[in-house]
């Protein structure tokens, strides 16, 4: 009996000494969540002068050149699927504007082009090139600072079945993947046989999330919003090069990668959404670090200047209109503060897509729910 009371107590105090612990990893991760400060900012929604009778849609790209001039990737205008005998071809959806410093339109840049189908991104490059990419049409292009295409990666699908039973485009008029791309980088992987995620050698995209670039020019493709989980890297001349990554949860493994942006070291930043935290990699793509408790990354974003922060925006999940907070990180992976929330009205965020971050201080952020660009200015 003395035996059987000892070990009751025993057991208690286990108990006890795991209810103390788990209240204290609690009340850390509260006091970690309350420790991030409150940044004070301003916002201006309607500094964007369009021309009469057009609109945006769903934001899905915002980027500045080195003059202040504006980007704007959007998903409106008319889609439209010309039916063949044997193919239906997929084509409009998006456009791409171009504004002043002061919000005024300038033009409109590839208009009716092949490849702008879905707007995913668009990225400016330090020579000024302007690049959108597209998880419509599966591909990455470059256009010059005067809107001439001068390079394509990515190939378009063949057809997209829009007949009852032939794959009906899915919500938000995005078309099933090309045929060949799934079978790259479906669930089989390479060929149906190699590793889930990988991809294949080459630029077989299957919905492209992001580009950026490498000091010596050259390109990677975050190709990780689809059934791919990897980064492709290819020459400034579009050779490819190389491909890093798989789908699972460990270093330098991805899921659902929204965003890719370098610091001036020449470091990674990815947001490896479907594993909720931003993976850092050195410069020849090597794991070094992860940043989380910063929510489900989306659009991130690096400035410039002797000391460069990265910004990212908790979006979470697309049934939520919860949390919509944009975070300021410290290189280091230290939070430097974070502001906003998920809303309708200015000030409010509805599903951050795209952020741009010259400067510390001053961002332009695009919205897919509230179809708007927000210019930022943080105190």
């Amino acid at each position: 009996m003395n035996i059987v009371m000892a070990r009751l107590r025993d057991w208690w105090s286990l108990r006890r000494g795991i209810i103390v612990l788990a209240a204290a990893f609690i009340a850390a991760a509260t006091l970690s969540a309350q420790s991030v400060p409150t940044i004070a900012y301003e916002a201006n929604a309607d500094f964007l002068i369009l021309p009469a009778n057009t609109y945006l849609g769903e934001v899905a790209g915002v980027a500045t050149n080195s003059r202040g001039q504006l980007y704007v990737f959007t998903r409106t205008g008319h889609a439209v699927a010309t039916l063949g005998d044997e193919r239906t071809f997929y084509h409009g959806g998006s456009r791409l504007f171009q504004f002043d410093a002061a919000g005024k339109f300038l033009k409109e840049i590839g208009q009716g082009a092949y490849g702008i189908n879905f707007a995913q991104q668009v990225r400016v490059d330090p020579q000024e090139n302007v690049w959108v990419v597209d998880a419509g049409s599966n591909q990455v292009i470059k256009f010059d600072a005067d809107g001439r295409v001068q390079l394509v990666l990515g190939r378009k699908p063949e057809n997209i079945g829009v007949r009852p039973g032939a794959g009906v485009p899915a919500s938000g008029g995005l078309p099933p993947a090309a045929p060949e791309a799934a079978r790259a980088g479906g669930a089989g992987g390479r060929g149906g046989g190699g590793t889930p995620g990988a991809g294949s050698n080459g630029d077989a995209f299957n919905r492209p999330a992001d580009v950026a670039w490498d000091s010596a020019g050259n390109i990677y493709v975050a190709d990780g919003f689809g059934t791919n989980s990897r980064i492709a890297k290819f020459t400034k001349d579009g050779d490819f090069v190389k491909t890093w990554g798989h789908t699972g949860s460990g270093p330098g493994e991805f899921s659902k990668i929204r965003g890719l942006v370098t610091d001036a070291a020449g470091n990674f930043y990815v947001a490896d959404s479907g594993n909720k935290r931003i993976q850092v990699l050195d410069p020849s793509m090597t794991f070094k670090s992860e940043i989380k408790n910063i929510g489900t990354p989306q659009a991130i974003c690096i400035t410039g200047g002797p000391t460069q922060y990265l910004f990212s925006s908790n979006s979470n999940d697309p049934e939520s209109m919860e949390n919509g907070e944009i975070y300021k990180i410290a290189l280091n992976g230290q939070v430097a503060g974070r502001f906003g929330q998920a809303g309708k009205m200015p000030k409010d965020f509805g599903m951050v897509n795209a952020i741009d971050c010259r400067t510390p201080t001053s961002l332009v952020v695009g919205e897919v729910w509230n179809w708007r660009v927000q210019k930022v200015t943080l105190k």
